[in-house]
């Protein structure tokens, strides 16, 4: 029998490994992500960590399915051919109720294994692990075919185990962290509501009895009734113009709890499944890899993409729609384009309230709008602001 040897060092590269997943995470934090990009953030890690084929991670609800779920693994049409967000079934459920660690070396043999959809991929060895905040379960881990053979071993569990620890601090920072954002926009939101009140109901008074003045002249004073109307018109205009600078200051909720790609892909999506028309869209770059855009930046984008997406919708009869979004150094670029019939720039006047906020947004993000457009050409809308 070997003797067992007391002065070698210990190994440290598990643990190295791990601080430096654990860095990604917290280092996705203080960029300022949401919280569910900081959730792709440690799934990566642990894939990588552990060299995985497959990872996820599901935060439980309250209604019996996950409130956010992400793996890595899977293209997005694996996503989509799968279907909706598990709910806590079979080994999730079971990893939920127990809270404890769970690895197997076939997962399908184990009789909390129930099913899963037909598009899923096939899973054999397994490592599940908890991420915990004392006695509650934040989300919990999974992994499944490690690349290397024979599977997950006692060491792997050992070392995801740390990790989650690790991960539940990155995850919690990063709810606190949305939340006070969203405490801000709140308040924000409300302060902004009293000032729109008070400007535009103030105008709107106005327009009021000068509407009236104007009305009464009209067979005794016209020339005065002009002037009078022309006040009104005035008025009318202050009072849009206050509307469209608070409006525009409203960041919507969906970026704050998903940030920018998550949102437009969600907007997208959803316009694909209501209409007959195929849209799809792509983004350049690393979501979780780079930092949060200006806020003005961001509702710009989101704004514009919202209404090139209605007006192609709405008037190019195109079979195909595609938005890119694309992150160079400080910029972001957005495209929108559609294959329809398109229209001649200069002579269609029906688009020019479209164009014309499109352009506004575009200018007071400090960034430029470009239409490209022709008779039987499609459509391309471009703007670039800067992030």
């Amino acid at each position: 029998m070997a003797e067992r040897t007391h002065d070698r060092p210990p190994d440290t590269s598990g643990r190295d490994a791990v601080l430096h997943a654990v860095s990604s995470a917290v280092l996705a934090v203080t960029r300022h992500l949401s919280v569910r990009e900081v959730l792709q953030v440690i799934v990566r890690s642990a894939g990588q960590l552990l060299d995985a084929r497959y990872a996820a991670l599901g935060v439980p609800d309250d209604q019996g399915a996950f409130a956010e779920f992400v793996a890595e693994g899977m293209s997005e049409e694996q996503w989509e051919a799968i279907g909706p967000t598990p709910r806590q079934h079979g080994m999730l459920g079971a990893m939920l109720r127990e809270g404890d660690p769970v690895r197997l070396p076939d997962i399908r043999k184990d009789p909390r294994f129930e099913w899963w959809p037909r598009a899923h991929p096939v899973l054999k060895d397994f490592l599940g692990v908890p991420i915990r905040d004392g006695d509650q379960v934040l989300g919990i881990i999974f992994l499944s075919n490690k690349r290397t053979p024979g599977g997950f071993t006692a060491a792997d569990e050992e070392l995801l185990t740390m990790f989650a620890a690790h991960a539940a601090i990155a995850l919690t920072n990063a709810r606190l962290y949305e939340r006070g954002r969203e405490l801000t926009v709140i308040e924000e939101r409300t302060r902004m509501a009293h000032e729109l009140h008070d400007a535009v109901t103030q105008k709107l008074f106005s327009l009021r009895l000068t509407a009236q003045a104007a009305a009464s002249l009209l067979e005794t004073d016209p020339a005065r009734a002009a002037r009078e109307i022309d006040q009104v018109r005035r008025l009318a205009g202050e009072a849009l113009a206050e509307l469209r600078a608070v409006i525009v200051e409203l960041r919507p909720a969906e970026l704050d709890r998903h940030g920018l790609v998550e949102t437009l892909r969600k907007h997208v999506h959803l316009l694909d499944r209501l209409h007959p028309v195929s849209a799809r869209f792509t983004f350049d770059g690393d979501p979780a890899g780079a930092p949060r855009a200006d806020v003005t930046a961001e509702v710009t984008v989101l704004r514009v993409a919202q209404e090139a997406l209605h007006n192609a919708l709405r008037h190019a009869e195109a079979a195909h729609i595609d938005v890119r979004l694309s992150r160079l150094d400080t910029t972001l670029v957005l495209e929108v384009g559609d294959d329809g019939k398109g229209f001649d720039l200069a002579a269609d006047a029906a688009r020019g309230l479209g164009l014309a906020s499109m352009r506004d947004r575009a200018e007071n993000a400090r960034g430029s709008l470009e239409v490209v457009a022709a008779p039987g050409a499609g459509t391309t809308v471009r703007l670039v602001v800067p992030a």
